[in-house]
């Protein structure tokens, strides 16, 4: 007979897996700091060698890891998606801006279509909260804080979508935007038609989202990301001609 005996669960497992499944899910992030040994002790409702148990297992499987004097860490499990060397040719290439922006039309339209279907009431209201911050960074002109809310508020869709594993490949995808890999995005916000123009296609894939309505959400950030997409490319043509009209200029000066 293919039964056999039910065997409790040690303490240490149950933490493990608690804790495997937060990291999974994206609520614990690459780099948190979990609470002290004793608040997170007390919080699981386990004794601290049980806790150091499961810790440690966790350190073995490369989840966690601890600094001296400073506690324990979710472990940077993003690090690997992209070998070094991969990255430094993204960042050599602008073929590669392109096609990661092509890349994100696609997963992001997707995801946002997912979320205006699967997401929570608290799920949007995580957006709204998001995107009422864009606004009033907007008021204030802070180029840092509006690219940071821009990658908030695309990265909360996509945890809206409910799908772990886009979730964490975009967030290592997203982490290398952040280090300027693919784009400088601050310099999307320098000038205040595209400011206001930005502004407003997140307003309509937000409105699309509360709304629930799914082919609207995905179109709103297509239009979005084609936007993007194009202001990329006349910036960089607009970088060409700036050299060639230097070149022109100082010939000039020199004749």
């Amino acid at each position: 007979m293919p039964f056999q005996k039910v065997q409790p669960e040690k303490l240490s497992a149950a933490v493990t897996r608690q804790i495997e499944l937060l990291i999974l899910r994206g609520i614990l992030r690459p780099g948190e700091r979990l609470p002290s040994e004793r608040e997170l002790s007390d919080r699981l409702g386990v004794s601290r060698p049980s806790l150091r148990e499961a810790v440690a297992e966790l350190q073995d499987k490369g989840l966690l890891t601890t600094k001296a004097g400073a506690g324990i860490y979710v472990a940077d499990v993003l690090g690997s998606a992209f070998s070094d060397a991969l990255v430094k040719l993204f960042a050599s290439h602008d073929e590669a801006v392109f096609d990661y922006i092509s890349f994100r039309r696609d997963m992001e339209g997707l995801a946002a279509e997912r979320a205006a279907r699967l997401a929570s009431d608290t799920d949007l209201k995580v957006i709204q909260t998001i995107f009422d911050k864009m606004a009033s960074a907007h008021l204030k002109r802070d180029p840092g804080d509006e690219a940071r809310l821009d990658a908030d508020f695309h990265l909360a869709i996509i945890e809206a979508s409910h799908n772990v594993v886009m979730l964490h490949m975009m967030r290592s995808m997203y982490q290398l935007l952040r280090e300027g890999v693919f784009y400088n995005r601050q310099i999307m916000f320098k000038q205040r038609t595209t400011r206001d123009t930005l502004l407003n296609q997140h307003r309509a894939i937000n409105d699309a989202l509360q709304a629930r309505d799914p082919e609207g959400s995905r179109a709103a950030v297509e239009a979005h990301l084609d936007y993007v997409k194009a202001s990329l490319s006349d910036q960089q043509k607009a970088e060409q001609n700036e050299k060639i009209a230097q070149q022109r200029f100082d010939h000039e000066k020199a004749r």
